[in-house]
């Protein structure tokens, strides 16, 4: 497969998949948007409490703090996914991509800035067709966007503590080709899969790359980065434009 050949879905080994975001699907919550990227669908949303977590408090740390929680909602796969509260524990691959989340958006903000406040990032899928937790982080720098500019019109904050916006882009190895944003069918085909969490200013924020049964080269590698940074220029292009 040449960067030329075509995909299962009709796109060549550079392209993303179609994405929009459709914004404010959450009245009660700071800043929300559903970020429909291909076949899957995540609803972010922002809400902001007035207040700290007690080891802040404990350890006179100053400034806000940023959590995540990421779901996958039981009808978002083809076979039924349980809710983890039936199973009472978080499930490890839910509790590390929440991690992730809040890891990615926290390096979007100066959370100094924020003042005494804690902001809850809640992702959840409603339909899965892999890149799920990319398309959680892409969506929930926009919703974390439109909640600080509601804080500011409410004059809350002064000014606005985004330092610089953040996405993320799925990369595999797929029949020996390198391809950006892999649907569920490439992914699980994928020889190599990696997710790259990057800011505006090109710098990495997480890069998670792993061999699935094989391994792969330097130049594989320096191929694959290239196209997820790429796709990130891309999605930051379309993340301004929903927030504007």
């Amino acid at each position: 497969m040449s960067d030329l050949s075509i995909r299962a879905d009709g796109r060549l080994a550079h392209q993303l998949r179609p994405l929009r975001f459709q914004n404010h699907i959450a009245p009660y919550a700071a800043g929300s948007t559903l970020i429909e990227w291909g076949n899957t669908r995540v609803i972010c949303g922002v809400t902001i409490e007035e207040s700290v977590p007690r080891w802040m408090k404990e350890q006179k740390v100053t400034g806000g703090w940023l959590t995540a929680e990421y779901s996958m909602l039981p009808y978002s796969t083809l076979d039924r996914k349980a809710r983890d509260i039936s199973k009472g524990r978080l499930d490890g691959r839910s509790s590390e991509i929440q991690r992730l989340i809040g890891r990615s958006i926290r390096a979007a903000i100066d959370l100094e800035k924020v003042g005494a406040r804690t902001i809850c990032v809640d992702c959840d899928v409603l339909q899965a067709d892999g890149g799920t937790r990319t398309a959680a982080i892409t969506g929930a720098f926009v919703a974390l966007s439109l909640a600080m500019k509601k804080l500011i019109t409410e004059k809350k904050l002064v000014e606005n503590p985004i330092i610089k916006p953040v996405a993320a882009v799925s990369v595999g190895i797929v029949n020996g080709q390198p391809l950006l944003d892999l649907c569920y069918t490439e992914d699980a085909a994928a020889a190599v899969d990696m997710n790259l969490v990057m800011n505006s200013a090109g710098e990495f924020i997480e890069l998670q790359g792993s061999g699935e049964e094989a391994t792969f080269t330097e130049t594989q590698l320096a191929s694959l980065l290239t196209l997820g940074k790429g796709g990130i220029r891309e999605l930051l292009v379309a993340q301004q434009n929903a927030i504007a």
